[in-house]
């Protein structure tokens, strides 16, 4: 399976941060964001990764996370000149996803519960349709709404309803069989003039081959699109990090937990990175498994 994180758009919402600098590389608590969407790609045993951004910000990817080899990953790039909609990722990155699968997250979510990678890896595994992940909020008019019958089936998908059907936000991950990228090819630009990531999914859901899975309370799902959410992710990630210590979306250290990279590596890294706390952590971790 390949994956794709969405990193495009001009952040207008946090202005004045964003004027110079991508949203996804501002920090949630210790950490650049887009750490977080490619930590739950990794989680899922991903390896092969499309970051995708706008003309003027993939330099500072590139420059951030290179080709990926030191993670035991391979990152390619490529850009989206306008924000014409989440599906269009999908069109841009067709070369990429080639004849596999692909997991497609946005660039400003954080997931975090345990048992998530197993979750992820399970989700991940012989894709036949596509996989949307559902997650309970007090206000889904906001957001792209899944209802689900009985059974636990998807039965209906609203983008931002009035009445929405259910408390089920369908968050920024994806996954999807091969064949999303002729229907993202089909999709025509909505009203606000974009390619929406919801017209997909009910593609999808009309052939019978869409499901959700509920995320339920044991997990956190966060959107960092705002000034508030984006200090909120901040001070949830620091909480946790202080109390458990360890760290969430730690690139180096799931790369080791993963296999991708042996503890010399993680220990070398963590070297690199002078007397930052994060540096000394990987040491730690690195040396422990000794």
């Amino acid at each position: 399976m390949k994956g794709i994180v969405l990193a495009g758009g001009s952040g207008t919402r946090l202005y004045p941060l964003t004027h110079a600098v991508s949203k996804h590389l501002l920090p949630v608590y210790n950490k650049p964001m887009i750490y977080y969407p490619l930590s739950v790609l990794m989680l899922g045993g991903i390896k092969d990764i499309l970051v995708i951004s706008t003309p003027s910000h993939i330099s500072l990817f590139r420059e951030l996370l290179g080709d990926g080899s030191h993670l035991g990953l391979s990152v390619e790039y490529a850009e989206q000149p306008r924000a014409n909609g989440i599906a269009e990722a999908l069109v841009i990155g067709e070369k990429f996803i080639g004849d596999d699968s692909v997991a497609l997250i946005l660039g400003d979510n954080i997931f975090h519960g345990p048992g998530l990678s197993a979750l992820l890896s399970d989700q991940c595994k012989n894709v036949d349709g596509c996989v949307l992940f559902g997650y309970a909020v007090k206000d889904p008019e906001r957001y792209g709404v899944g209802e689900t019958d009985d059974r636990g089936e998807l039965v209906s998908l609203e983008e931002k309803p009035v009445n929405p059907r259910s408390n089920l936000a369908i968050t920024g991950l994806y996954i999807y069989d091969n064949g999303v990228v002729d229907i993202a090819r089909k999709v025509r630009p909505s009203a606000r003039g974009e390619l929406e990531i919801t017209d997909v999914n009910q593609v999808y859901l009309q052939q019978g081959r869409a499901r959700m899975v509920d995320l339920g309370r044991g997990f956190a799902w966060l959107d960092t699109g705002t000034h508030d959410s984006l200090l909120q992710a901040g001070q949830y990630v620091q909480v946790l990090e202080e109390r458990q210590g360890v760290r969430i979306a730690c690139l180096e250290e799931i790369a080791f937990r993963m296999g991708f990279i042996d503890s010399a590596a993680c220990y070398a890294l963590g070297g690199q990175l002078g007397n930052s706390d994060y540096g000394s952590y990987l040491m730690a971790i690195a040396s422990a498994d000794h």
